[in-house]
């Protein structure tokens, strides 16, 4: 269902404030030395940290990715300096604010666990102050992962074609913090930093999108990889299987309540302010936030960008799928979080254990 140009504004105002977090607009005094130091320091740990666990290395290496996707997931300084909800994307041009820039809305669990991991750092940093945001930029010099295999991208990320040129070719991450919040607040890739990336990598000529952001390999396995919970809970947890048949029928109801008609890659309507469902680890991450908005009625919205309440049959069957969905994600949590400290780093590397706290 695409948007007049005329209407589009009132729908992108509904997602502003319904989907994502509000914007703050009170600047951090550029002048204020203990803020600053205290910006520094962070910077300098962080980078350490990811350095450390996401050292510069071939482009396909998969042991190197695994090994960075687990240390970044678990308990890191990423990870604990994220707030609950974080805007994600490419920085298009410098001269957008963030207000102006088309960004995804993603919880800790999926930018810590998903997107940030396909990216390699040196140590190297900067910190700079920008007055019109009110907020400090950390950037961290870094390279992209694009020789890994398909399925170990969230989604095809090739289905525009600079958007994958822009990730190939990303010199630097660009944190910014809120020093109110003490936290991350956004998160970009850029290609406009003043570096060479950090590791050398030639274009990699993917296949052509096919419009299908899940599909299914040539063993029977959900693809890409990354979205489902085999990677992210131990492999015995009882309720992996039960997941992802939850979010199977969860799916076929924002089907029908035409979710995927706006919350998928894409962005076919050019919201400014995305929220993904189309995986088990994006939908994992809004559900109690989408379940709210669907209780309440305020989505989906009509062409108009008008609230158009669902009919009762197909709101039900959302809802009763949702609460499926979201109960069992949070038993699986659970079941993750009371096993052995000893038993949690099974062989896929990956658990929910500090996502459970």
């Amino acid at each position: 269902m695409k948007l007049s140009k005329l209407l589009q504004a009132s729908t992108l105002a509904w997602c502003a404030t319904v989907m994502a977090p509000a914007w703050s607009t009170t600047p951090a005094a550029p002048g204020d030395d203990a803020a600053r130091l205290r910006v520094e320091k962070v910077a300098a740990a962080l980078a350490a940290d990811m350095a450390q666990l996401c050292p510069a290395a071939d482009p396909g290496d998969q042991a190197a990715f695994d090994a960075c996707r687990k240390g970044l997931f678990m308990d890191s300084q990423l990870k604990r300096s994220l707030l609950d909800f974080v805007l994600w994307g490419r920085q298009k041009d410098p001269k957008l604010t963030l207000k102006e820039s088309k960004l995804t809305q993603f919880g800790p669990d999926v930018l810590a666990g998903m997107y940030v991991p396909l990216f390699m750092f040196n140590g190297k940093y900067s910190v700079v102050h920008v007055e019109r945001e009110g907020l400090y930029q950390i950037r961290l010099q870094t390279a992209f992962r694009n020789r890994l295999s398909p399925g170990q991208f969230p989604y095809p990320f090739w289905h525009e074609a600079e958007k994958w040129s822009m990730y190939e070719k990303a010199n630097e991450i660009i944190l910014w913090w809120d020093t109110k919040a003490d936290k991350v607040k956004v998160a970009q890739f850029t290609v406009w930093g003043t570096t060479p990336p950090v590791q050398v990598n030639t274009h990699v000529e993917q296949a052509a999108f096919d419009g299908k952001w899940m599909w299914t390999d040539a063993t029977g396995k959900s693809q890409p990889a990354v979205t489902v919970f085999d990677g992210l809970l131990r492999a015995d947890n009882p309720y992996i299987g039960k997941l992802d048949t939850a979010y199977k029928n969860l799916a076929l109801r924002l089907r029908d309540g035409q979710c995927f008609q706006c919350h998928v890659p894409n962005n076919p309507d050019g919201m400014k302010k995305l929220v993904l469902l189309q995986t088990p680890m994006h939908a994992a991450a809004e559900i109690k936030r989408v379940m709210k908005a669907v209780r309440n009625d305020t989505m989906p919205r009509d062409e108009f960008g008008i609230e158009q309440p669902l009919d009762n049959k197909t709101k039900t069957a959302l809802l009763n799928e949702g609460a499926a969905f979201e109960r069992l994600l949070d038993l699986a949590k659970q079941w993750d979080a009371s096993a052995p400290s000893t038993a949690r780093n099974d062989a896929t590397g990956l658990t929910t254990a500090t996502a459970a706290k």
